[in-house]
């Protein structure tokens, strides 16, 4: 499949949203990759603000009460992590001509988890510890527990980590189309590397695109955005915490804020928890996000669509290109129709559309209502996955990544291995400067066809080699240039 037909099949995906890049004025709530503490400007709350909050609050019983629920259920995440770090030696540079050194450097951070399960799983954002080569995760009671990385999802900034506990404090998703613009809601997390700090906000917007994330079809990355959006105070840290409602429910994972200084400037944004709990439980049953495609190209109704196309109003998307073979044109949708529905839900632009078939797993059906020429039509549609299909992956079969000799190994992509004529292999990735991996001289790319003279199709295959191995191994395989490399690795 062409990449511009991918990217058309896909602009409605399953994916949510994840990076860590500033776009116009809006900044990922990243953590620090240094160790120095920002200085946090505080000014006095309006009083007639308090009133209005201390107000509110005794109508629900006070947030005291809440906070104290959460506060537990939300943890510590702190990450450390290997770069090279590359400089000038001016000695060498003046006696030899050549002073350009490298060095390895350590880059510590930190942001917040969720725990949602009382045996250790906790969800973050994948930003959070993205890179790291350890997690470490402190409860609010200070115990301290290694994490282990379960999965990621780049496409939605998720990922889920696991800790050997039992017994823990744990929260609960709520329905988050059920939250309500006004609502009150707390915002739960660690920013600036302060422990178990609670902030109170309302629910100012939903349904939030702000081209935060940028596509890569090559890594399947296809982002969807439809952030929850609050004026609760979110800084850098609080990545990855609990958005909580005055049950103590949570309504989404804390991602982003709004800001052009990188420090809160009014407004925040977080996951919605009907995305997270779709992808949580992906990751965890089937070690990745089984992500649906309609297979259209679409846009938000502007003036010119309303008035070319005599709509009365500029509710719904319109369809400017279809995918023949994807699961919109073989359901019965045409160009130019105007989608008005999925199921009882009123779609009322791309972001709802997106959010909506996020939800959903390939080999589902949506029942879609629609507008075309002024009539109203039903369509049954049934979702796809990227390569035209409507299976699952299979749990039993590993296309998961894993760790071993000291980088990440993956399945390369359908496009990857035509490129190369490929049938299978492994691909080599996230390679840390003091692995076996990048002493043998390997590089990130290259992918594994062979070790020794057994051929290797899945990542855990390649490690069931490996424990037979004795003394060393021979890597065969092929970097995406097209050339052929061998590398001899010793234990």
């Amino acid at each position: 499949m062409k990449t511009k037909n991918v990217i058309q099949q896909v602009l409605l995906s399953a994916v949510v949203a994840s990076s860590s890049v500033a776009v116009y004025h809006y900044q990922v709530s990243l953590h620090q990759h240094q160790s120095e503490n920002q200085n946090q400007k505080t000014t006095d709350t309006p009083p007639n603000y308090v009133h209005l909050m201390q107000q509110k609050a005794s109508k629900i019983g006070g947030f005291e009460d809440v906070a104290e629920k959460v506060v537990h259920g939300v943890v510590h995440v702190k990450v450390e992590a290997t770069y090279q770090q590359n400089y000038i030696d001016p000695f060498q540079e003046f006696f030899y001509g050549d002073g350009r050194r490298s060095a390895q450097r350590k880059a510590l951070g930190f942001g917040s988890g969720v725990i949602i399960s009382q045996d250790g799983y906790i969800v973050t954002n994948n930003h959070v510890i993205e890179g790291a080569d350890k997690i470490e995760v402190v409860l609010n009671n200070k115990d301290t527990y290694l994490a282990k990385l379960i999965g990621t999802d780049p496409s939605t900034d998720i990922a889920l980590l696991k800790v050997e506990a039992q017994n823990l404090h744990f929260l609960e998703f709520t329905n988050s189309e059920t939250v309500r613009l006004g609502e009150w809601v707390l915002a739960v997390g660690n920013p600036l590397n302060l422990t178990s700090t609670v902030t109170a906000g309302i629910v100012s917007a939903k349904g939030r695109n702000l081209s935060l994330l940028k596509p890569d079809p090559d890594k399947g990355i296809f982002p969807i955005e439809s952030f929850i959006q609050t004026d609760a105070a979110v800084n850098q840290g609080n990545s990855g915490g609990a958005l909580v409602n005055t049950q103590g429910d949570v309504v989404g994972i804390v991602t982003a804020i709004a800001s052009t200084t990188g420090a809160y400037a009014g407004y925040s944004f977080a996951v919605p928890a009907n995305i997270v709990k779709k992808v949580t439980a992906d990751l965890l049953q089937y070690g990745k996000v089984q992500r649906a495609f309609l297979g259209v190209g679409v846009a938000n109704i502007t003036d010119e669509i309303q008035e070319k196309y005599k709509l009365k109003n500029k509710n719904g998307v319109f369809i400017d290109n279809l995918n023949e073979k994807g699961a919109a044109a073989e359901g019965g949708l045409k160009k130019e129709d105007i989608i008005k529905k999925i199921g009882d839900k009123d779609i009322l632009d791309v972001a709802d559309l997106q959010k909506e078939v996020g939800q959903y797993r390939p080999g589902d059906v949506i029942r879609m209502a629609l507008e075309r020429q002024g009539e109203l039509l039903s369509k049954d549609i049934t979702l796809k996955n990227l390569e035209g299909g409507t299976q699952l992956t299979n749990p039993e079969e590993d296309s998961s990544s894993v760790s071993a000799l000291g980088a990440v190994l993956v399945l390369p992509n359908a496009k990857e291995k035509k490129a190369l004529n490929l049938a299978h292999g492994v691909k080599v990735t996230e390679i840390n400067p003091n692995g076996k991996m990048a002493q043998a001289g390997i590089r990130d790319g290259f992918i594994v066809v062979k070790v020794g003279n057994q051929l290797v199709k899945t990542p855990k295959e390649f490690l069931a080699v490996l424990k037979n191995a004795k003394g060393g191994v021979l890597l065969e395989g092929i970097y995406p240039n097209g050339v052929v490399k061998y590398y001899a690795l010793g234990f």
